[in-house]
């Protein structure tokens, strides 16, 4: 089954409440909160007050996806303000094992995301304690990016893998998600699909979430 998880990067931050209500109306299983600090990405967005403020106006999984170097020193204050799930970037710390136990240590899922060129070895030693992995489809720091195709063969090979070792881990796919490019990644894989503009810049958003995942859904019934 095909989850959506529509990114608030997106979404219209006077009507952030709405919005959110909007998504979730819609089907919408899984929030996804884009966290960058300006330092491993170009850009700076949401923090932990922007978690708790939402929380409350919604019943859907709270994924927050740390786009941050340093990652452990964040995660508190997101578990407290409402997180069910915190993704974190291998390539920001030495760390990972240590950070995977720090975020179950808070009774919530942890998973680890890719960013497009790197390679999955990264995960070898870590992979069966995991609950989900995160491989961009971009590379992070900015929405509205054009899908980079060359992750697909790094979506089937992942899902290749979990299914021989009958693991439980999801994989998320992030980036250039829509209607077109959803059917390559579920085909390939991906469970869970991050959608920003292609969700919240449409003037259907409800319609846009119904398209995407009818879409991912066909193809990866075949």
């Amino acid at each position: 089954m095909i989850q959506m998880a529509p990114s608030i990067l997106s979404a219209d931050f006077t009507r952030l409440g709405e919005q959110v209500h909007l998504v979730e109306e819609a089907g919408a299983e899984v929030l996804h909160i884009d966290v960058m600090d300006g330092h491993f990405v170009p850009n700076l967005t949401f923090g932990p007050a922007l978690v708790k403020s939402i929380r409350s106006q919604s019943h859907m999984r709270f994924d927050v996806h740390l786009m941050v170097q340093e990652p452990e020193k964040f995660i508190e204050d997101f578990a407290a303000a409402g997180a069910d799930h915190i993704t974190f970037h291998l390539e920001t710390t030495p760390h990972v094992h240590r950070v995977i136990q720090q975020i179950k240590e808070h009774g919530i899922t942890a998973g680890i995301a890719l960013n497009p060129s790197t390679p999955l070895d990264g995960l070898k030693y870590v992979l069966a304690d995991l609950d989900m992995v995160l491989l961009m489809t971009v590379n992070p720091g900015f929405g509205g990016q054009k899908f980079i195709t060359n992750v697909v063969p790094k979506i089937q090979v992942l899902r290749h893998h979990l299914e021989q070792t009958q693991s439980s881990c999801l994989i998320e796919v992030d980036g250039g998600v829509n209607e077109k490019t959803a059917p390559i990644v579920a085909k390939a894989g991906a469970q869970i699909l991050v959608a920003g503009s292609a969700v919240f810049a449409q003037p259907d958003p409800k319609q846009a979430i119904q398209n995407i995942r009818q879409a991912a859904e066909l193809k990866s019934d075949e």
